[in-house]
């Protein structure tokens, strides 16, 4: 979470808020993400993608034991 990277197809940095999104026609993604340095304007805003998206990760998330253990389970799905 907080993660700030660079995807396919889009040219503005990202920043990572959530993670196993549903997207509102089902479709399950890695990622939901905003704009940044604007941050989470509106739903209109919000860019869902996976992981084999990124491109570049601009900067790496404040990671914990409790973070890397719920990224682990994460990755079972």
């Amino acid at each position: 979470m907080g993660s700030v990277a660079l995807i396919e197809e889009i040219n503005q940095p990202l920043m990572i808020y959530g993670r196993k999104q549903q997207q509102a026609d089902n479709k399950l993604c890695d990622y939901v993400s905003c704009p940044y340095p604007h941050g989470n304007l509106s739903k209109e805003y919000n860019v869902f993608f996976n992981h084999n998206q990124i491109i570049h990760l601009l900067f790496k998330d404040f990671e914990t034991e409790d973070e890397l253990e719920l990224r682990s389970k994460l990755s079972e799905f």
